[in-house]
């Protein structure tokens, strides 16, 4: 590996502070991180590495020009992007915006995605549309985006997509060597040994690249290793005679790591089953269709000591859980078809009589619970048109052209029929706080208000208090909008001690805080990339002093 001096050269022992005082403003500087691959860990490297910059004085922003995900984020003013940008923004200690995401990508369809530009639903495109239509006139959005990024922070950590070396999609690449070039950036090349053939992948990566592409890839970062890194060692010595470029760190796998993903891939594998040695009171069943969104709705409860989380793709799996939850969906005609085919109402049904204590909708899975869905602009469909829901409220959905995303606060209705305990955290139902967000299309009516209770009352405009989801007076049926309900602690342990008392199991006292819990997996990641990251070459290799020297 070559020497680090010969990267820091004539760097000097300034700090951040004095080198963003030794002369006029410059635009901030940029790193560009991609990988060999989808799924490599780029966008955990990315917050890990803008956490340590943060440490180290530097105003860190993330970007990532054009995201594709169904786990979104909703800004401070009420702007829609990637999950993973607003992540690596908490992550960063900065407010999220727009200019982080200029372009989210949330499929509807096989061949089909809703285009949301600057938090902004913009069209619904079908892949070759949005290749040959709106792909030409893209950058000058991005580089917008960037701009203005640059001119706020010191430092600016580019996130790509996919790879590189996808060769059908270069020629109108807006997000990996393309915008490189545009913001002259260096690259990182991240590759995921945990998935086997990891010098394969960084070599054949390198080998599709265009000259001037390869001449910007400055290291490689080798994630999620498991064992003695000496046993490797053969192989990164190769790897850098054989490229030129040095390896930067070899990164641990870490276990259970509990920041929000952004995809639902990572649930794949999980288990439908309860195990039957589980010690745990109770379980939660989360039903998992093919366009399931924001799951991580539901992260909170799997760190309870005494709940069991699982996701269900089929029926068969559900058995008779306390609760099931149908969470938020991108398409809800579509998947609630999905729930039919694969016989799920009458599987709900059967639990909801032998025993299961609840059933929940958040926003997409809310809107399945009530008797219509209704689309009269085909904003979800290829023709307009109505289609029946699963009963359970006395309400109907209208999907709109128009999306409501926006960030709410408040508090649990006079009379809600939600089933709280009264000692949890020693505090009264009553008083208990929520916030959350929403993200959906659809409209909801109540056409029987007395046979129902609203759940939330929220703070409106002017002051104006507006009631919030509904449920079933005797508290087994309710749904909501609210996204992140679960990540207030208080209404969530509240809650899990209702059910354990409807079992006659003893309530439990506060667990733990989510958003503490948030800052010290920041932390955990950031410290053991930094433990294994040569940072002080990373800062040389951008023209920045940092790093420790």
């Amino acid at each position: 590996m070559e020497d680090t001096a010969s990267y820091i050269g004539a760097l000097g022992a300034l700090g951040p502070a004095q080198a963003a005082e030794a002369g006029p403003r410059r635009p901030g500087a940029v790193l560009m991180i991609q990988g060999t691959a989808s799924d490599v860990g780029k966008s955990l490297v990315t917050a890990a590495i803008g956490r340590i910059m943060t440490r180290d004085g530097y105003r860190t922003a993330p970007f990532k020009s054009q995201n594709m995900a169904l786990n979104s984020y909703v800004t401070a003013d009420g702007k829609e992007i990637g999950r993973a940008q607003g992540m690596q923004a908490e992550a960063f200690g900065i407010t999220a915006t727009s200019d982080m995401n200029p372009i989210l990508l949330k499929p509807s369809g096989e061949m089909s995605a809703q285009i949301v530009v600057h938090g902004v639903p913009h069209a619904a495109l079908s892949a070759r549309e949005y290749r040959e239509k709106f792909l030409p006139e893209a950058k000058d959005t991005v580089m917008d985006a960037l701009g203005r990024l640059r001119e706020a922070y010191d430092i600016v950590l580019m996130e790509g997509a996919g790879s590189p070396a996808e060769i059908n999609l270069k020629s109108r690449d807006i997000v990996n060597m393309n915008l490189a070039g545009w913001a002259d950036a260096p690259v990182l090349l991240v590759a995921d040994i945990d998935r086997g053939g990891v010098f394969a992948f960084i070599v054949g990566t390198l080998e599709l690249l265009e000259p001037h592409e390869r001449a910007r890839v400055k290291g490689f970062i080798i994630n999620k290793f498991r064992g003695d890194v000496s046993l490797l060692q053969p192989g990164l010595d190769w790897l850098e005679e054989r490229t030129g470029i040095p390896v930067l760190g070899v990164l641990p796998f870490l276990p259970q790591l509990r920041i929000e993903a952004e995809d639902s891939v990572v649930l794949d594998g999980t288990s439908g089953r309860q195990r039957e040695d589980s010690a745990k009171e109770l379980d939660i069943a989360v039903i998992r269709y093919p366009r399931i969104s924001n799951f991580t709705d539901f992260d909170p409860l799997e760190e309870e000591p005494d709940t069991v989380l699982r996701y269900v793709q089929s029926a068969d799996e559900l058995g008779m859980p306390d609760v099931i939850i149908l969470p938020g969906t991108k398409n809800t005609a579509a998947d609630l078809q999905y729930l039919r085919e694969q016989g799920f109402p009458a599987a709900i049904e059967r639990a909801l009589e032998r025993g299961t204590e609840q059933l929940a909708g958040i926003c997409g899975g809310y809107q399945m619970l009530g008797l219509k869905l209704l689309d009269p602009h085909a904003v979800e469909s290829a023709e307009p048109g109505e289609s029946e829901g699963l009963g359970y409220l006395p309400l109907s959905t209208a999907f709109l052209q128009h999306k409501t995303t926006v960030r709410v606060s408040g508090g649990l209705a006079a009379d809600h029929p939600l089933r709280l305990s009264t000692t949890a955290n020693g505090v009264t139902p009553e008083v208990l706080p929520v916030a959350g967000y929403e993200i959906h299309m659809g409209t909801t009516t109540n056409h029987d208000p007395s046979s129902v209770l609203s759940l939330f009352t929220l703070a409106g405009p002017e002051g104006q208090a507006v009631p919030e989801g509904w449920g079933t007076r005797d508290g087994r049926v309710w749904g909501s909008y609210l996204h992140g309900l679960f990540h207030n602690d208080a209404l969530r342990r509240s809650w899990l001690n209702g059910l354990r008392s409807s079992k006659g199991l003893t309530p439990l006292t506060a667990t733990f805080s989510a958003a503490e819990l948030r800052e010290q997996e920041f932390d955990r990641l950031a410290d053991a990339v930094e433990s294994h990251l040569n940072m002080a070459v990373l800062y040389a290799i951008m023209g920045l002093p940092g790093g420790g020297e």
